[in-house]
């Protein structure tokens, strides 16, 4: 979930307008947003594909949703690009996969199409590649790497060029279904949607947590400098930036990430501060890792739960 007070308090209103250019705003800074996994997991349990339809039984209650539908339900739109190029990149050419492999690598020289590192990536494109594998395409595995789709995707995101989500939505739920790997169920925030639109009775909605949430681990994960709250004073004349400063170590080799910007009427670059600064860099970094392992150990248990779930509603072998 996108929690639209904290991004405006950071001075990005860019990320939030290309949110706005796809028409998916409403949707994902809808913090009441909640989620029931037993329900979710009935459903992926119970789904079939019936022509471009999704369907499914979920407590009872019959749900058959496809792309149109879920614009509906979702109110988002069902159009322009919907090529799910996972399992068949050749619906690309060579080249346009190349110049997207170039583009978001920031490495013009290369020969051939490649997965480009997350590291490699300015920080206005980490942070739309993080988006992209956490709710258009979402997956648990290869959080670092950016394949040919999530490239496309991040780069039209990026441009502004309409992404057709409920039709992404209905291929990664069915590849999510099938696939013989281990799979995290996706989208459960957004099933949960569909299934109160056909009025299920849901077993055990959760509300969305504060770790659901964008916070400042995951913005300076993508290389950004954070600015706090009280920095930012109107006497002193600041400007407001559109985006918080990327941070520069990386182009020194060193991965460390961004430290918060402190309040000084001088107004010293991030990167000073720093060095001036060990202690409270440590003190950042100790925290960073802090909310990395409690996110870690979170997943891993909605990950566990999701599997228990699963194996409760297999059909059990009849008493000899």
């Amino acid at each position: 979930m996108i929690k639209v007070s904290y991004f405006q308090e950071q001075g990005m209103k860019v990320f939030l307008d290309k949110l706005k250019v796809q028409g998916w705003y409403e949707l994902f800074t809808n913090t009441q947003m909640g989620c029931s996994q037993p329900d979710v997991a009935e459903f992926y349990a119970n789904m079939t594909l019936s022509g471009d339809a999704l369907t499914s039984t979920v407590n009872g209650v019959l749900i058959e949703v496809n792309a149109q539908a879920l614009e509906v339900i979702l109110g988002v739109p069902a159009t322009r690009f919907d090529l799910y190029i996972r399992e068949d990149k050749s619906l690309l050419s060579k080249a346009r996969l190349l110049e997207l492999a170039q583009h978001l690598s920031q490495q013009p020289g290369l020969r051939s199409p490649q997965a480009v590192n997350k590291g490699d990536m300015q920080p206005l494109h980490q942070l739309l590649f993080w988006f992209i594998i956490k709710n258009i395409i979402p997956r648990a595995q290869g959080r670092n790497q950016g394949d040919a789709m999530v490239q496309c995707l991040t780069d039209l995101m990026d441009r502004g060029e309409q992404i057709n989500l409920p039709a992404f939505i209905t291929n990664h739920i069915m590849r999510i279904a099938t696939t013989p790997r281990a799979h995290d169920l996706g989208y459960g925030f957004l099933l949960t949607r569909v299934f109160e639109h056909f009025v299920v009775e849901l077993r055990k909605k959760v509300d969305a947590q504060v770790i659901d949430e964008v916070g400042h681990s995951t913005i300076m994960g993508c290389g950004f400098v954070l600015i706090k709250v009280g920095d930012r004073r109107a006497e002193q004349g600041a400007q407001t930036p559109s985006v918080p400063a990327p941070d520069q170590s990386k182009d020194q080799g060193v991965q460390t990430p961004s430290v918060l910007v402190p309040h000084s009427s001088q107004r010293q670059p991030a990167a000073s501060m720093a060095i001036s600064s060990p202690q409270r860099l440590q003190a950042d970094l100790t925290a960073l890792q802090r909310e990395f392992k409690e996110e870690k150990e979170l997943n891993a248990k909605r990950h566990a739960d999701f599997l228990a779930l699963l194996t409760a509603l297999q059909p059990k072998p009849p008493a000899p």
